[in-house]
């Protein structure tokens, strides 16, 4: 009754050998191109035991993949024997249907991921199963993986070619690929000028340059490898190129994230801005429900006879207008009132800052000094005592020292720009005993090596 079951289901199974025979490959192409000579195609048919067990696995819909994939990862995870026994297997899977057992054993049988042992009636998984599997596995836990990069799997599979010696051209053009599409992706985040689209793009950026790390020896492995062919070599040479146009990125996503730093609008003196509001209504999941409580409907007036309170409301209105028009007249001239136009709060906080910090380079201000090195000072000395706000202003100037092209403009940023002050940041984080900032990253400000040491006096002691 079993074998009967089995065949039944082995002749319902559309992926069975013999019956796609009469789908002729060459009915795709166009007359007067043969099929044998596409390169691609040679590659494919070369494969075409490796693809008829992805097939095999993967045709039908998505719940009997998985329960094809249950079967075949169940069987091979057991470590403790290479020989499974159908009374083994039910036992193991007896959370199945038999009915469905059967049919996804004979289905990974048929297509060679499971063998048959008739002398020892007990059921093996073949190496090309195996194969599949490693390779479904490496997928998946990459893609369990915090990579918003995509390039963990990618870069894997060449690290792991590489290191038994046969990584392909096709590997490398997939790294490739991929590398081209971050470049553009970014660039457009770039060129979009939103702030949450840069952020987020910024974050992947440094996701991918992390990767970017890692493949760098890989690279250099495979350029120093004499054994890889022109082919190989072109390849890891375009994949330098392309890390490089990545990494060169860093200096467009700040002068992006700069550009918008000037060009946020503040609410008062309270240190917020349009980005604060707008990050806090994104938190908001239903906006309407923000109004509720705050907002009444307005009082209706119910009037008996409307149409005619209209009319005597209209010549009542008419009446008092021509009235004042009679006795008024034109009203006279008056002189326009004189003001003062102060400075903005925020250039003359901007000019304060740019004072400071060329005092700083006047090495007149240094708490320190070292023969050694540049002088440098904690970035909390600089930037503090002040409030928040003012903090935060002060500390979103500090990308602009040393920018190229923000030196060559005018203005007041232009000549913080050309200070010859260098700013360092790091990852870290320093607690303060300040009233207003209760921490800070762990960066400084230091002179630039051309900067012209003081003489020695009492700022030395």
């Amino acid at each position: 009754m079993m074998e009967l079951m089995a065949g039944a289901a082995l002749a319902a199974d559309p992926l069975a050998p013999g019956q796609d025979e009469h789908d002729s490959l060459q009915a795709h192409f166009n007359a007067g191109i043969s099929a044998d000579e596409i390169e691609q195609v040679f590659h494919l048919k070369r494969a075409q035991p490796t693809l008829q067990a992805f097939t095999a696995l993967f045709h039908g819909g998505s719940d009997g993949v998985l329960i094809r994939l249950l079967v075949l990862r169940e069987l091979a995870g057991d470590a403790s024997t290479s020989a499974f026994s159908r009374a083994d297997i039910n036992s193991r899977l007896s959370y199945l249907v038999p009915e469905s057992l059967e049919t996804v054993l004979q289905r990974l049988r048929s297509h060679g991921l499971l063998a048959w042992d008739a002398a020892g009636a007990v059921y093996r998984v073949t190496p090309m199963a195996r194969n599949v599997l490693s390779a479904l596995d490496t997928l998946l836990s990459m893609g369990q993986a915090d990579d918003e990069a995509e390039m963990g799997f990618l870069l894997s599979q060449v690290a792991g070619a590489q290191a038994v010696g046969g990584v392909t051209v096709e590997q490398l053009k997939h790294l490739l690929g991929r590398l081209v599409d971050l470049t553009e992706e970014f660039r457009d985040a770039i060129a979009s000028g939103s702030e949450f689209r840069l952020r987020t793009s910024q974050a992947k950026w440094h996701m991918a340059c992390d990767w970017v790390e890692k493949g760098s020896l890989i690279l250099r492995a495979i350029t120093a490898d004499e054994r890889a062919d022109a082919a190989t070599h072109k390849a890891a040479q375009a994949i330098g190129r392309a890390q490089s146009a990545l990494l060169n990125m860093q200096g467009m996503f700040s002068r992006a994230l700069n550009q918008i730093e000037r060009q946020r609008v503040h609410l008062g003196q309270s240190g917020l801005s349009t980005t604060d509001v707008k990050r806090w209504l994104l938190a908001h999941d239903d906006l309407a429900s923000l109004a509720q409580g705050a907002i009444d409907r307005p009082v209706m007036p119910m009037f008996v006879t409307p149409a005619e309170m209209i009319d005597v409301a209209e010549t009542e209105l008419l009446q008092e207008r021509f009235a004042v028009l009679a006795q008024a007249g034109l009203p006279a001239g008056q002189d326009a009132p004189l003001t003062v136009n102060d400075a903005p709060a925020i250039q003359v906080e901007l000019d304060t800052w740019l004072a400071r910090l060329s005092d700083f380079a006047n090495l007149g201000n240094f708490p320190s000094f070292s023969e050694a090195g540049p002088t440098s000072v904690p970035i909390q000395d600089s930037l503090l005592p002040a409030s928040f706000a003012v903090a935060s202003y002060r500390a979103s100037m500090l990308p602009l020292l040393g920018d190229v092209s923000e030196a060559s403009l005018q203005g007041a940023t232009a000549q913080l720009a050309r200070l010859p002050i260098s700013f360092t940041a790091t990852d870290a984080m320093v607690q303060l005993s300040d009233p207003h900032v209760a921490a800070m990253s762990v960066a400084t400000l230091s002179l630039d090596n051309h900067a012209t040491p003081p003489e020695s006096g009492p700022l030395d002691e």
